[in-house]
């Protein structure tokens, strides 16, 4: 009996239309198809250049002489 038993999966879905209910069920898996999406949407950003406004100088005590 391991995890690829049949009825291990039976009893694991009763167990959890037994917690949620039949109505919460489409709520939660919509969530989890929100959260996945997000998650590789997350993972495709550091490919794109980050739009960060130009650096602006001032004026530091850089070109004066040191006394």
């Amino acid at each position: 009996m391991g995890l690829t038993s049949s009825w291990h999966w039976i009893l694991v879905l009763l167990v959890v239309l037994l917690l949620f209910g039949t109505s919460k069920l489409p709520n939660v898996g919509r969530d989890l198809a929100k959260t996945i999406k997000g998650f590789k949407e997350g993972m495709r950003e550091p490919d794109e250049p980050a739009a960060t406004p130009p650096a602006t100088t001032t004026p530091h005590s850089e070109n004066r002489p040191v006394v």
